[in-house]
């Protein structure tokens, strides 16, 4: 006997669904459990596709959005449509995600993030609904904003392992690491696979200049980091590339890259910025990345329209311009020049013409050798730089172009009192050890450190 049309159901975390086919409950909590949990199953909803209830329409919509792209708002329009016109069949609370869904859409961000706070106190246990708000607040550099939504859920989730990696990266986004490490943990005790607390706790290790244990902590978690999104699993072995990275293990980052990192789904966004920001920071580092970039700038010069954040397109210029895709790399930063002049809302508005643009001019001044336009058009963008989202860790990339843009324009005074503070707060760095070395040299200065300095770069990239 076929069930009646919206029969009251429950998800996996006891919040009423209302479905036209109960058959689409498994499907739905795929999408529940694996947004949260970063797993692939997350996708499953898409199967149900046929069921219009308008809370498996809007979680099909939200899987569209993610992909990061141009064609996405389209993609993602018939089903947030379809869940529109049934959402009077709906729960306030299944309302509410539905209209958050459809303001993302819609590029009405701060509706969407509003929507999603009020559900975080109104439905705490809807972490599906948290997690899409945490996303947004954190690609708009709100990390207060973030945490304060996940602690909203705790008094009502707190037997949810999910949450406390949220509240974790929360936590660690806003500084305070030592809550963060007791969330994340708390996140790992409750379930071993829990790879956003691995991620979190990966931050606060790097933060703190806790090499070898961060190294030691991924690798003895990596065995839970399977069936999980292409982003979760290409990212969790970034982080631990860079760990690599600070011990000059440069053999082991690019087998890492290769292995891992780079080839799991090359055409999503997350996927391409993790390559861009390790073969960066790679021959920052004075590595030589060999013929890599081309098949990385393959896919990126399909991105010269997107503009969906401007973390990303700040990170496909430089990797186009690193690749010596000049042609592209010129039209992106025009189409960004472009894209900021017609912002309206305001937090855009500011975000693309005062810190992407001016950044963007620099990346793309670096990568051709240009040192002082470099030096000089990050030095605007860098104090603001939190505003266009993406973590600390992925924000460094910029910070460390910057420094070698100082270096290489002779700037050896303002390098050193940028680099030393780094050195000391990670005296483990074997990779910020060598640098002050050769700054030092320079400048005259004794080369206290214990590792032997590397020879300067000579600043002739091209």
């Amino acid at each position: 006997m076929q069930p009646q049309p919206h029969t009251p159901l429950t998800d996996s975390l006891g919040n009423p669904a209302t479905l036209h086919d109960a058959a689409s409950l498994a499907a739905l909590n795929d999408f529940v459990e694996g947004f949260i949990a970063c797993e692939a199953r997350a996708v499953n909803v898409l199967g149900a596709a046929q069921d219009t209830s308008a809370i498996v329409q809007a979680c099909c919509a939200a899987l569209h959005m993610f992909a990061e792209s141009a064609d996405a708002p389209h993609n993602a329009r018939p089903f947030i449509d379809q869940a529109l016109a049934s959402a009077p069949q709906a729960s306030e609370r299944e309302q509410r995600f539905v209209a958050a869904v459809a303001a993302w859409v819609d590029g009405d961000l701060p509706r969407a993030i509003a929507l999603h706070e009020e559900q975080a106190r109104l439905s705490p246990r809807d972490l599906a609904s948290l997690k899409l708000g945490q996303y947004h607040l954190f690609n708009r550099g709100d990390s207060p904003g973030m945490l304060r939504m996940a602690l909203q859920a705790v008094p009502a989730a707190a037997d949810v392992p999910y949450l406390h990696g949220m509240l974790a990266f929360g936590w660690e986004q806003c500084h305070l690491l030592t809550e963060a490490e007791a969330a994340a943990r708390h996140a790992v005790t409750l379930c071993r696979k829990e790879p956003w607390a691995h991620h979190a706790l990966a931050h606060v290790m790097l933060t703190q200049g806790r090499i070898a244990e961060g190294t030691d902590f991924l690798a003895g978690v990596s065995d839970t980091w399977t069936g999980l999104n292409s982003f979760m699993v290409t990212h969790n072995w970034w982080h631990q590339a860079l760990f690599l990275l600070e011990q000059d293990r440069h053999a082991d980052v690019l087998a890492l890259y290769d292995q891992q990192v780079w080839g799991v789904v090359k055409e999503y966004t997350q996927d391409q910025i993790n390559a861009v920001s390790l073969l960066a920071r790679l021959e920052l580092a004075g590595v030589d990345v060999g013929p890599r970039w081309a098949d990385v700038a393959d896919h990126l010069a399909l991105r010269l329209s997107d503009h969906v954040l401007p973390f990303l397109d700040l990170q496909y210029l430089y990797g186009l311009a690193r690749a010596g895709r000049t042609a592209p790399a010129l039209t992106l930063l025009r189409n960004i020049e472009a894209h900021a002049a017609t912002r309206t809302e305001s937090h855009e508005r500011t975000v693309w013409q005062q810190v992407c643009v001016p950044a963007a001019q620099g990346l793309l001044a670096h990568a051709q050798g240009d040192w002082a336009t470099a030096a000089r058009q990050l030095g605007l963008a860098l104090p603001r730089l939190t505003e266009i989202g993406g973590s600390h860790a992925q924000r460094d990339l910029f910070h460390q172009i910057w420094l070698d843009a100082l270096q290489c324009n002779g700037q050896w005074a303002a390098v050193q009192n940028l680099l030393q503070p780094l050195s000391n707060a990670q005296p483990e760095s074997a990779r910020l050890a060598r640098q002050v070395g050769v700054v030092n040299g320079v400048l005259g200065l004794p080369v206290l450190s214990e590792k032997k300095p590397a020879r300067a770069r000579i600043a002739t990239r091209a």
